[in-house]
């Protein structure tokens, strides 16, 4: 198997490791606005759609029966009132009926009290009536009770459909990242991409947890609110409606300076995330070199950069609830006062002016609600753009449907070009032909693209002209996952995940039988140092495999190449990491390995590849020089310059 993460040779000027400049804000550049991210969070809800009518209709009759409830309990507070005022009427007017008071009390001037009493089904010496009282609380507690029932059904059954809903968006991110080129992931800190696939997205499901339920019952209550509004009184709905722009207007002013630090806030992140992983990636390096208190002082500057857009994002959304609570408060006592003003002039009753003083406390606090929860939304919106960002970033290309059948492991490299920046080419009209079961060495300086050419046969990187064939088929037209299953790939850069020894041979062929495990082992001398080990096979390998040495973790790599039993093998540097005695005995290893097999070999150790069929000395993407050794040796050329900057002693007494 293969490693697709191997950081290939780039021009100097490439970019490498992680970017805390310029490139690293590059996707946040790429940030959407607010209202399309917002849309299109809400669009990935679609498989969800039966369930959100269901949630909808589930939320209707909750919020309808729970408006109901301050209307009903205005009837009450009516029956309470009128019970009242029949114990007072006949001392204020003895011995008369209702409707001789009322006139007794227009005739003395009292016109509006009159009126409300006029309003009233009062009977004289008649208190309250406990047994319809009665009735109408037990109505009010059944209907809040089957409310709140409703509403509990409906945020169990939202939040599957949210979990569902985000349980795809994670996995549309990991199938996204699949489809990347690599060239994108050199231009990502790991951290930050780890921060988007984990942080932002966390972000956005508990965004969504707790504002899609409150932002539905408080768009319902709103609705549900001002129809009883306008049924017991159109002026006072008026009244109270005047809010609602007000509101509005403060919300977007303040929304739109704190989404802008909502986006910092995340980027930054990102960036602490990015640095904080690297750190801690190359903390032996970092303490070697003496860079602990500049670890510290970056970690301290991008930590101050969080503080600092957090606190003001958080500061200015929390600036929406007192604000619209304000409102609120103002339109209350507008409120109140005018109903009061409208029960002494007996144009309302008193239940009606207490029912409506509660719908008008309902009416804003959803307002209030949707305030409070702009910070979440925002916050969660801002994620959600920087999971855009990467799911919109260029993909590689297409998968072909073609078939690989290879047989004799012919190669050819037909005028190849390639480049990591369009402005500075590195292989260009590249031609190559490597016959079935040769041994191929790459030798060259630093940078002269030696494992490039490999990442191009392996498809790492497409190619911007020429083509390259095994047995005569492009391997652009056929599947990926095809052609790197013929390729077999040792790289200097080990790669083992966490896990057992015996897991870590397995991943090169996943069904290999114990037996096949331990004689890919024993062939390479793995199961050597194994035996040593307190659990043997069954040792399990932290997640920096710090536990093994840096050979060791080679001579695993190299095991899981040979378990693979790939008709081609990749060997970029396989033994730059083994002791020199270790090396003669994986040489010889090889040498049984790469037997009937094309092998491309990279290796600076030039003693390490004197056998090999073809030799080719690359410099600046060019094939300067190919032929065997001792050819090249005897061209005195630039395999001799690079031969002799290490052999010196032995060439000049060849020579």
């Amino acid at each position: 198997m293969s490693r697709t993460e191997q950081a290939p040779e780039r021009p100097k000027n490439a970019p490498t490791g992680p970017q805390h400049g310029p490139m690293a804000q590059r996707v946040n550049e790429r940030a959407i606005n607010f209202g399309p991210s917002l849309k299109r969070l809400v669009r990935r809800m679609r498989p969800e759609a039966a369930v959100l009518t269901g949630v909808i209709v589930l939320g209707v009759i909750g919020v309808a029966l729970m408006v109901l409830g301050p209307k009903v309990l205005g009837w009450a507070t009516d029956v309470v009132f009128t019970g009242v005022m029949g114990m007072l009427l006949p001392q204020l007017a003895p011995g008369l009926s209702k409707d001789q008071a009322v006139e007794l009390f227009r005739a003395n001037g009292q016109g509006g009290f009159a009126d409300m009493l006029a309003r009233l089904d009062v009977v004289p010496g008649q208190g309250i009536d406990f047994d319809q009282l009665g009735r109408i609380l037990l109505l009010a507690l059944a209907l809040y009770l089957v409310s709140g029932i409703f509403s509990f059904v409906q945020g169990w059954v939202l939040n599957g459909a949210i979990q569902r809903t985000i349980y795809r968006m994670r996995a549309d991110l990991q199938a996204k990242l699949s489809r990347l080129p690599l060239s994108y992931f050199d231009k990502q800190p790991r951290g930050e991409l780890l921060s988007r696939a984990t942080n932002d997205i966390d972000n956005v499901s508990q965004t969504m947890q707790q504002t899609l339920s409150q932002m539905l019952n408080a768009l319902l209550q709103v609705i549900g609110v001002l129809i009883m509004m306008f049924w017991i009184s159109p002026t006072l709905a008026l009244v109270a409606l005047i809010v609602v722009p007000a509101a509005m207007g403060i919300s977007v002013l303040i929304g739109r300076k704190a989404q802008i630090h909502f986006k910092r806030t995340w980027a930054a992140t990102g960036e602490l995330n990015a640095h904080v992983e690297e750190a801690y990636t190359g903390h032996s390096l970092v303490k070697v070199f003496g860079h602990t208190k500049e670890a510290e002082r970056v970690f301290a500057e991008r930590n101050e950069q969080l503080y600092h857009a957090s606190f003001m994002s958080q500061f200015i959304s929390g600036i929406m609830m007192p604000a619209n609570m304000f409102l609120g408060n103002v339109s209350y006592v507008v409120i109140a006062v005018l109903g009061g003003l409208r029960v002494a002039s007996g144009t309302m009753s008193l239940g009606d002016v207490q029912a409506f003083i509660q719908y008008s406390r309902q009416f804003t606090q959803p307002l209030t609600q949707l305030a409070s929860m702009a910070n979440l939304l925002q916050s969660g919106v801002a994620s959600a753009e920087r999971v855009f960002a990467v799911m919109d970033a260029p993909e590689q290309s297409p998968e072909a449907d073609g078939q690989l059948q290879v047989v004799r492991g012919e190669t050819r490299f037909e005028h190849v070009s390639f480049s990591y920046s369009p402005d500075e080419p590195l292989i260009e009209d590249l031609s190559l032909v490597v016959r079935p079961g040769q041994t191929v060495a790459i030798v060259g300086p630093t940078g002269a693209g030696k494992t490039t050419l490999v990442n191009l046969l392996m498809r790492f990187y497409e190619l911007d002209a020429g083509r390259i064939t095994l047995d005569g088929t492009d391997i652009a037209t056929v599947p990926r996952a095809d052609l790197r299953r013929r390729i077999g790939m040792v790289l200097q850069d080990t790669w083992l995940f966490h896990g057992t020894i015996e897991e870590n041979l397995a991943y090169g062929r996943l069904d290999a039988t114990g037996e096949e495990v331990r004689a890919a082992a024993e062939a390479t001398y793995v199961d050597r140092f194994v035996h040593s080990l307190p659990d043997g096979y069954d040792t399990v390998i932290d997640e920096e495999a710090s536990n093994l040495s840096a050979g060791e973790k080679q001579l695993l790599t190299i095991a899981r190449a040979f378990l693979a039993n790939a008709p081609l093998l990749i060997l970029d540097e396989a033994t730059s990491s083994v002791d020199t005695r270790t090396e003669v005995a994986v040489q010889q290893a090889m040498n049984a390995l790469r037997k009937d097999r094309t092998s491309f070999v990279i290796a600076h150790r030039l003693s390490t590849i004197r056998d090999a069929d073809l030799i080719l000395v690359m410099e600046a993407g060019r094939i300067v020089e190919q032929g065997n050794h001792d050819e090249l040796l005897a061209a005195d050329g630039a395999y001799r310059r690079l031969y002799l900057s290490q052999f010196s002693g032995p060439v000049d007494a060849e020579v």
